[in-house]
């Protein structure tokens, strides 16, 4: 998923901060209340998260972990009106990074099931976590990550990258004709220089970048050129443009960027000297929301800043904890997140009533 990936050890010292320290009375001078009625979506799972919506609103995807036998998310497709529920990838592996096609019955999502180690890699898992090892959160490159869309029955499933490496983050486009997403491909089938194998040994997802291929896996064509980590792609509403965010070179830092979808027109639009991350457009085209530690480097918020980013960032929630990959639904009215506001402290999805009213206007826009 799009949750830290890649993050090394980022804890940052309070001289770290003051780069950034001028924004805060701005950010919190203009916070106000986006989110009416909030409350928690998922409730049966272990833990929960990266809800995205059908255009029609009719359906939601998300990766929850919900089995014994897998420690790893699973992707499940929920009937918005009904509630009924329906795990779509295969059930052994890791899965990732869902999405549900625009106007067609069909879901894409990434997984490793075709690895051959993967029900290994379960039962070592479910190994550590008994033996009580403790670990800092860090994402999983795994190589064996595919982009696959299948049913919403998770029927006819078909590998639409087969390709080694990390390929996942992905997204349709407003019409269904592209997919966006992220991949080091490039670690594994080209000839590296020596400065990019010694980079890609310390950390895989250095060599990470965006792509984009015809949604039948065709026609693939890399976006961004960089040694650092860009990834999180999303279209835009109108389907022209694409937001990500991109790694600063130590992993520290991530800022969030527009671009065309032939990969011109760079734009950057945050400048906060922290890890910003986890950008989603407002269906209005006008706003993004996006997640930020520049309160704290474990305390994530949301906030909205305009398209252009001329203006200061706008703060949306105030919780102590983990507030991120926020989404809006279609119509612009309310606003899916995953959230560790809860006893336990695990990651879940929350949702309420979101004021875009409220939001044009602390961004001075119309």
């Amino acid at each position: 998923m799009k949750m830290f990936p890649g993050r090394p050890d980022y804890l940052q010292s309070t001289i770290k901060f003051f780069p950034v320290l001028f924004f805060l009375a701005a950010l919190n001078a203009n916070a106000t209340d986006f989110i009416t009625g909030e409350h928690q979506l998922s409730v049966k799972e272990k833990r929960a998260g990266e809800a995205y919506y059908r255009a029609d609103s009719k359906w939601m995807i998300y990766q929850a972990e919900v089995a014994d036998d897998n420690p790893f998310y699973q992707i499940f497709l929920k009937n918005v009106e009904s509630g009924a529920v329906t795990q779509v990838s295969p059930g052994t592996g890791k899965t990732t990074c869902a999405w549900v096609h625009p106007a067609l019955e069909k879901v894409l999502f990434s997984s490793t099931h075709e690895d051959a180690e993967a029900k290994a890699k379960m039962v070592a898992e479910i190994e550590r976590r008994k033996s009580g090892e403790q670990k800092s959160y860090a994402w999983d490159y795994d190589e064996y990550y595919d982009i696959y869309e299948t049913d919403f029955s998770g029927g006819n499933i078909r590998n639409l990258t087969k390709t080694l490496g990390y390929d996942a983050e992905a997204s349709w486009s407003p019409d269904g004709k592209l997919i966006a997403f992220a991949s080091n491909r490039r670690a594994y089938t080209e000839e590296l220089s020596d400065e990019e194998a010694a980079l890609f040994k310390a950390n895989p997802s250095a060599l990470i970048d965006i792509y984009i291929m015809d949604a039948d896996g065709s026609n693939v064509k890399r976006l961004t050129h960089t040694k650092t980590y860009d990834g999180g792609p999303f279209f835009s509403p109108d389907g022209k443009r694409i937001v990500w965010r991109r790694f600063s070179e130590n992993g520290r830092e991530a800022e969030i960027f527009t671009m065309a979808i032939d990969g011109s027109d760079q734009k950057q639009i945050t400048r906060l000297n922290v890890m910003s991350w986890a950008p989603f457009y407002h269906p209005s085209g006008k706003y993004i929301i996006f997640a930020t530690n520049v309160h704290g480097h474990r305390n994530f918020e949301l906030y909205i800043v305009d398209v252009d980013g001329k203006n200061d960032a706008v703060r949306v929630t105030d919780k102590e904890g983990f507030d991120g990959l926020p989404v809006f639904t279609p119509d612009g009215n309310y606003l899916t997140w995953t959230s560790d506001r809860t006893p336990e402290k695990k990651g879940l999805l929350f949702h309420g009533k979101w004021d875009h009213q409220k939001a044009l206007e602390s961004l001075s826009l119309k």
